[in-house]
């Protein structure tokens, strides 16, 4: 039987500012937690004794057994698993993001939790090691962005900065700066000059990007819908919209 007041302090961690102020996170399912197990420094591990038993050594400052009634109070998924962890949050730097030598994804506003752990998650799949966002963009540590992630916050670091400022520092630096809108430049177009060094704006799900970060773009991009004039969808959900960009930018041809 796990105590109320650990209880009370996971469940607290569905909240910003008491993640914040313990400077923690939580996650849960079997696969994610066992692969931040390397990858972040546990606080607290609350575990059906059938998950510790795969696991070998498990780094971590406390580990509880718990039962099944247990990791349903505790979690957040409708379908909890075996076990619950509060690990760390990692310092990643801002400064460790380099546009000028790699590809970066930049947030603009985002605001769904789940959007942002997918775009999470497809930047891991395209090889981007850092995403950065603007101060307004959804938490990275909530736990359904987390969740979304599937594990990918092990390779991939999210940076929170005022947005128009670092794109302005950026852009005085000649890095190449991308965004996507209705009326950008077709991106499968062979005119497209797309570098394999950067930075990849993507804007909010609403309003997409703000004029003061819009302002900063050098080339604007467009997903064209297919075929051309036919009656479609109004949109595109962003992180669906950053999948296709993030494809077409590393597309063998261009690397």
């Amino acid at each position: 039987m796990i105590s109320k007041n650990t209880l009370k302090y996971i469940r607290s961690l569905g909240e910003k500012k008491n993640r914040n102020e313990h400077g923690t996170f939580v996650a849960e399912g079997n696969k994610l937690v066992s692969d931040m197990l390397s990858a972040f420094t546990g606080e607290v591990i609350i575990a059906k004794t059938s998950w510790m038993a795969t696991q070998g050594n498990i780094p971590t400052k406390e580990l509880l057994e718990a039962d099944e009634e247990d990791i349903r109070r505790a979690g957040f998924l409708k379908n909890p698993q075996d076990v619950i962890a509060v690990f760390r949050q990692p310092l990643w730097r801002l400064e460790d993001a380099s546009p000028s030598e790699e590809l970066v994804l930049a947030l603009d506003g985002i605001q769904d939790p789940g959007n942002l752990g997918t775009i999470i998650r497809l930047a891991d799949w395209f090889g981007i090691r850092h995403i950065v966002c603007s101060n307004d963009t959804a938490d990275v540590f909530n736990p359904k962005t987390v969740q979304a992630t599937m594990g990918s916050l092990v390779r991939v670091q999210v940076h929170y900065t005022d947005l128009a400022a670092y794109l302005l520092a950026q852009k005085e630096a000649a890095v190449p700066i991308y965004g996507t809108f209705p009326d950008g430049n077709n991106i499968y177009a062979a005119t497209a000059t797309l570098s394999p060094e950067g930075i990849i704006v993507m804007g909010n799900e609403g309003n997409g990007i703000r004029p003061s970060v819009e302002a900063l773009i050098g080339e604007r991009l467009s997903i064209p819908a297919c075929p051309a004039g036919r009656e479609t969808a109004e949109s595109l959900n962003v992180a669906v919209a950053a999948g296709i960009v993030c494809a077409e930018f590393r597309r063998p041809s261009r690397l």
